[in-house]
């Protein structure tokens, strides 16, 4: 009885997780993906038994400096917003930018906060952000990118990371760290991991949580610097499980997660008089708690840059090379409106029906009925601007009828002349 009672509060402590803290859904993410493809389980193995001889070869030895070495990866952020608030600022961005590699230099003013007892083995993981300068056809860039989406908002089901689904497309997995922005339903972030689809491949970000923001307990930014780390093979600090391995050998073993902004030593999973890691990057402590990466973490994401590794293309990405395609980038400007738009009403000939707004309309089906309910014409809906001849119509009241797959429907009346 009494382990039951331990894994039914161990239960309901993993349940209440997005509402305690950091919202990291990337281990619920990651257990999605093998559930679909099985076959994820080989390419996880096989890049965990490359990391594991990496470590152990003698040009890696925990607590080396990285010898000047510094690993510069490409970004391009996606904003996909709906509402104005969330088509954030270019400022806010560069806020982002700017938090990531001061935590992955290990140059945050807070790092005067690590306990003297990890300090020996917090690194300076000599990896830095810089957004991309060239896309993928070698034209100029900011490396930020804008679009609205009729969708309110989104899950973990990648689907913003599809333009087929008005989300936007990832840029080359293969040469540049894909960030997307948007109003994720009750979740701060994800992460895909290495090894994973490549078309899928980046991080999700909250829009009210990237960068230097308002939010209590996530202002500081750092929600990015946690899944960038799950990006580049780093688990939560507890292992997913209770006194898990997170595979790290420098970081303690520890009993769960860390909600709130705790202080003082916190031990569990016997692991001695230093206690819990909890203001590692990746427990799920808020920012103004969090300060350190390890040496040992630092090792294991570096050896996904080295040859055969899985971050190992990007290193050498054209993203940061100056541009070589003189011509502009194509520019999408946002529907006038968030809804559909039949005209002219009434009309003789021709109506048009705007569906700008969603491209998910096409290829939906479209039916006119007349005051009966009797059909007189069917259509399919081939563009975002949908023209209908109705010259053939006798005068009178009509309505237009589709649906989409997600349920969404229109029903319009029009009357021709």
């Amino acid at each position: 009885m009494r382990n039951f009672i331990f894994t039914l509060l161990l239960t309901m402590a993993v349940t209440c997780q997005l509402v305690a803290q950091r919202d990291c859904t990337s281990f619920e993410y990651e257990q999605q993906k093998l559930q679909a493809d099985p076959s994820l389980k080989n390419k996880i193995n096989n890049l965990e038994s490359f990391i594991q001889r990496n470590l152990t070869s003698p040009s890696n030895i925990a607590g080396k400096p990285h010898a000047g070495s510094v690993i510069t990866i490409p970004v391009v952020v996606h904003i996909l917003y709906n509402k104005s608030q969330e088509n954030i600022s270019d400022e806010k961005v560069f806020s982002q930018i700017k938090v990531l590699n001061e935590s992955f230099r290990r140059l945050s003013a807070d790092t005067v906060n690590t306990p003297e007892w990890f300090k020996g083995i917090a690194a300076d993981c000599g990896i830095e952000f810089k957004l991309a300068i060239s896309d993928p056809e070698r034209r100029s860039t900011t490396g930020i990118i804008r679009k609205y989406t009729p969708v309110t908002k989104w899950g973990i089901d990648d689907e913003v990371k599809s333009s087929a689904r008005t989300g936007a497309d990832p840029w080359d997995t293969q040469n540049y760290l894909n960030i997307w922005v948007c109003n994720l339903d009750r979740v701060a972030g994800y992460s895909s991991f290495p090894g994973g689809p490549e078309a899928e491949d980046g991080i999700v970000i909250a829009y009210n949580v990237f960068g230097k923001n308002s939010r209590t307990g996530y202002e500081q930014g750092k929600t990015a610097v946690h899944e960038i780390g799950h990006w580049l093979g780093l688990r939560h600090i507890w292992g997913d499980g209770y006194c898990g391995d997170d595979w790290v050998d420098d970081t303690p073993k520890q009993g769960n997660f860390t909600p709130g902004c705790p202080i003082g030593i916190r031990p569990s999973c016997s692991n001695g008089t230093k206690g819990d890691m909890y203001m590692n990057y990746m427990d799920l402590t808020l920012d103004a708690c969090i300060n350190l990466f390890t040496e040992g973490q630092k090792e294991r994401v570096r050896t996904l840059f080295e040859e055969g590794g899985a971050r190992y293309t990007i290193v050498s990405s054209y993203a940061l090379l100056a541009p070589t395609n003189n011509e502009p980038r194509p520019t999408e400007e946002p529907p006038l409106s968030g809804d559909h738009k039949i005209y002219p009403n009434p009309a003789t000939a021709e109506i048009i029906l705007d569906l700008s707004y969603d491209i998910r309309w096409i290829g939906q089906p479209i039916r006119v009925t007349n005051v009966q309910g009797q059909s007189v014409m069917q259509a399919t809906v081939n563009s975002k601007i949908v023209k209908l001849d109705i010259s053939r119509l006798k005068p009178g009241l009509y309505f237009l009828m589709t649906k989409k797959d997600d349920g969404a429907t229109i029903k319009q009346k029009f009357i021709k002349m």
